[in-house]
């Protein structure tokens, strides 16, 4: 049976994104690793995050990477049409991961690669057993049809609901202090940038790998 392995929210912490690389158990020629969004922002190493992934991805088609609400604010912010929220929510520290190493002052020192990345980010991911989505799900919507906004934004909506989604599903956004594992969904965001644990799930068994 193939292995998924979902990674959750980094938010610029490169250090434990290298250490839980270290200890899961994937093979990248077999199985599938995704991300679940929100690379970016209030950590020290958005820049070296990003880089990591891009260079990451070459390793293997089981590359999923989805799009966070962070990502969503950043891209707001270059487009000039919400400079503010990126800002208040984390987004100074991704723009100095990036203006320590641009050689000289500018106006966007994202590279384009990067920039290319935030650009296809996919919202969700599916499978014949699980759903992975950045932030949740609204009931009684088929997936094609949610609404970016929720995919991305949703928080007690979405998490206190019993719902049956038909497929488990796998988020990240709303921080907990341990996996959140509910018999409809299970929530792999642990706080790692705010000084608890990066986590990952290996499907389908279950299996939590934290750092």
């Amino acid at each position: 049976m193939e292995r998924i392995f979902a990674v959750g929210d980094i938010h610029g912490c490169l250090d434990k994104l290298l250490s839980l690389m270290e200890i899961i158990d994937i093979d990248f020629e077999k199985d599938v690793l995704a991300f679940i969004g929100d690379y970016i922002d209030r950590g020290p190493n958005s820049k070296d995050v990003v880089d990591y992934l891009i260079d990451l991805d070459r390793l293997g088609a089981g590359m999923v990477f989805l799009k966070g609400n962070h990502e969503l604010m950043l891209q707001h912010y270059l487009s000039g049409s919400d400079k503010f929220t990126f800002l208040l929510n984390g987004g100074q520290a991704t723009l100095d991961s990036y203006l320590k190493s641009a050689h000289r002052a500018e106006d966007n020192p994202i590279p384009p690669r990067h920039l290319d990345f935030f650009d296809n980010l996919r919202l969700y991911y599916e499978t014949d057993e699980y759903i992975f989505v950045h932030a949740g799900l609204k009931e009684n919507i088929s997936l094609e049809e949610q609404d970016e906004w929720d995919m991305l934004w949703i928080r007690e909506e979405f998490i206190y609901s019993d719902f049956d989604f038909g497929k488990r599903v796998i988020f990240g956004h709303t921080p907990f202090r341990e996996p959140l594992i509910l018999d409809n969904k299970i929530g792999i965001d642990t706080g790692a940038v705010y000084g608890n644990k990066l986590t990952c799930v290996e499907l389908p068994a279950v299996k939590f790998y934290s750092v």
